[in-house]
């Protein structure tokens, strides 16, 4: 049997070969986490297949021969079992391509494990509309875990017909990419062998449905790009909303299916922030409106049919909505917590979709309780133990967007009768309160209307016993602070930097210090080594903004290189260092320096490199004052 290509796990790997099947299942259920031309696959049941079935999958004699070889002809072979062959377990996955004219023919592959001879084997075929299905011969493959004189493990693959082997770079990779980039993927998640906190993406819906529509509703909006008139990334934040809202269509969809529902479902997005995703689900048919405290300008290139409105969101009977099926909240902040529980008092009806993102309490910032835990992980926890005791059955799904908080939760059903509502009430009651008393719910601010009016008070004549169940929260200002050390006075961060830069550059060879190289870099600092340096008072500044002293470092990247919590003076002739793609290439003549540079003015051997290959200015001579603003950079789109 021709193997391809082989690697050896390192060290111990006390995971093996549990960690192995892991890492298989991965290929097998998530191959779009390293194929990304992907959405997902179908996967059927697994069951246990012995020769005779195999054989029956494949029609040609001398092909069903080949194929029963490749699989039983391996040094892991168990003793006495030629004459009695152990079964395999064998699934059937569905691919489903991310682009939508991929073609009519459906790709699969029959996958076949055999745990004691620890392999897998992958016998891509094709099913035409008519039911017809051709074996891919030259793409039959397998992974092979072997082990050695009891101490040495190692991965290998084998194809059947390299020679053969046929790659339309979707369902079928090339094969240089199996070897390069899968093999040494699979050795990594068999030796880390973690098990995710969390649900599988799309575990909640039909992805082959998810794929469509996003595809779809991508290419109706991906203008907005183009024409974003807000200072965040264009191209994360509309494919983001345009992912959810295709999760959400594609629910209520199902849902509509599941309960035979004929009018689409209303909705009411609580912080609907830039109103995008308000915008899409009203173009696709769904009534509703989104709701937040500031205004954007984005919301005035919305037609009519998208309502948005400026308004502070208090939790109160003021804001209940008793006639809506959905209440959405996409990174809602402060709100997080709220939303189901005003789901659940709207009506019995209500439902609720949330995608936590900052972490909040009811009343406060949310206050880590559990050490063992990461602290995503805690408040995902957190707000489904509120969804719970709120009244709904609580399902967990994990979106496909480019951000790091991607866990959402939906309470699409009630987990006690419509007769016990009073009872229900009670419990969501008492439980908000011992939230209040809670240790860290202090709240910061007073509760205080623009108007300096109190709330909530004793002088408000119009309060009702029931009407202030909020009394505490603080919605946000309606005025956004900008807290990234953006706002601090310039003195106090040129300060910083040449503090913290001077220490760096003096740091001997005992220190870590003392470049070789004919430009001192100098040695390294941790960021709390570098906050160690700095005065009381100027800490204080520091800690109320996001991010601190880290935050100050990474914005002054002319100066600094900040990677795993260490502070590095940035050398801007290394190419990996200075961020830059392609080998520096000469200004072009006259070309605009709008900031000094730093190392010309400060550094005691000056800038490493010569005037037209830096963009900074060495000198007031070439220093010129830019009339334009700032172009905003854009990151790639996330596909």
């Amino acid at each position: 049997m021709p193997k391809l290509f082989e690697i050896k796990f390192p060290g111990e790997c006390k995971t093996l070969p549990e960690g192995f099947w892991s890492a298989v299942d991965v290929w097998i259920k998530k191959p779009h986490v390293v194929n990304k031309r992907l959405c997902g696959v179908k996967e059927t049941e697994s069951r246990d297949v012995g020769r005779e079935a195999v054989l029956s999958l494949l029609a040609e004699p001398d092909l069903a021969q080949d194929v029963l070889s490749f699989m039983t002809c391996c040094r892991n072979t168990p003793e006495n079992t030629h004459e009695k062959e152990t079964p395999w377990v064998s699934s059937v996955r569905t691919f489903i391509p991310k682009v939508n004219n991929y073609g009519t023919n459906l790709h699969k592959e029959v996958i076949l494990k055999d745990f004691g001879r620890q392999q897998v084997t992958f016998l891509p075929f094709e099913e035409g509309s008519e039911g017809k299905v051709s074996l891919k011969r030259g793409n039959i493959y397998q992974f092979q875990l072997l082990h050695q004189d009891c101490e040495e493990w190692s991965l290998e693959l084998h194809v059947l017909a390299s020679d053969q082997w046929f790659s339309d770079g979707v369902a079928y990779p090339r094969l240089p990419w199996l070897s390069s980039d899968l093999l040494p993927k699979l050795v990594r998640w068999a030796t880390e062998c973690k098990s995710s906190e969390f649900r599988s993406t799309l575990s909640l819906l039909p992805v082959e449905k998810y794929s469509v529509m996003y595809q779809t509703l991508k290419e109706k909006y991906k203008a907005m790009v183009k024409v974003w008139p807000e200072v965040t990334d264009p191209e994360k934040f509309v494919y983001e909303d345009v992912a959810i809202a295709t999760y959400l269509l594609v629910l209520w969809e199902e849902e509509r299916v599941e309960k035979g529902l004929t009018e689409k479902q209303s909705f009411v997005d609580l912080g609907c922030g830039n109103g995008l995703l308000v915008h899409i689900l009203a173009n696709e048919g769904h009534p509703g409106k989104g709701i937040d405290v500031r205004r954007r300008k984005i919301w005035d290139m919305f037609g009519p049919q998208t309502l948005l409105e400026e308004k502070a969101i208090t939790p109160s009977e003021s804001f209940l909505f008793p006639d809506t099926d959905w209440l959405i909240g996409n990174h809602s902040d402060e709100l997080t917590p709220w939303i189901p529980v005003i789901a659940a008092r709207s009506s019995y009806s209500c439902r609720y979709f949330v995608l936590p993102c900052c972490f909040f309490d009811f009343f406060a910032k949310y206050q880590r309780r559990h050490c063992k835990k990461s602290q995503y992980k805690e408040y995902i926890d957190f707000i489904t133990e509120v969804s719970v005791v709120s009244g709904f059955n609580t399902e967990e799904d994990c979106l496909r967007i480019p951000s790091t908080k991607r866990v959402c939760l939906v309470g699409k059903s009630r987990n006690y009768q419509i007769s016990d509502e009073a009872e229900a009430e009670e419990r969501r009651a008492r439980y908000i309160q011992s939230r209040q008393k809670a240790p860290g719910a202090t709240v910061q601010r007073s509760d205080i209307r623009s108007d300096g009016n109190c709330c909530h008070g004793e002088g408000d004549p119009d309060r009702t016993p029931d009407s202030s169940w909020g009394v505490g929260f603080q919605p946000r200002d309606k005025v956004e602070t900008v807290r990234n050390c953006a706002a601090l006075p310039r003195d106090l961060v040129n300060g910083v930097v040449l503090q913290v830069a001077n220490v760096i550059l003096g740091m001997t060879e005992e220190d870590g210090g003392g470049s070789s190289s004919d430009w001192n870099q100098g040695g390294s600092l941790s960021v709390n080594e570098a906050a160690g340096l700095m005065k009381q008072e100027t800490l204080q500044l520091l800690k109320k903004e996001c991010g601190g002293l880290q935050t100050l470092l990474k914005n002054n990247h002319q100066v600094f290189r900040v990677e795993g919590g260490r502070v590095y003076i940035r050398d801007w002739r290394d190419r990996k260092a200075s961020r830059a793609d392609t080998k520096r290439k000469p200004l072009a003549p006259g070309a605009l320096k709008t900031r000094a540079c730093w190392f010309y003015d400060h550094h005691p051997q000056r800038c490493p490199l010569q005037a037209e290959l830096c963009a900074f200015a060495h000198g007031p001579d070439e220093l010129r004052p830019s009339t334009k603003p700032l172009k905003k950079m854009r990151h790639n789109a996330f596909i």
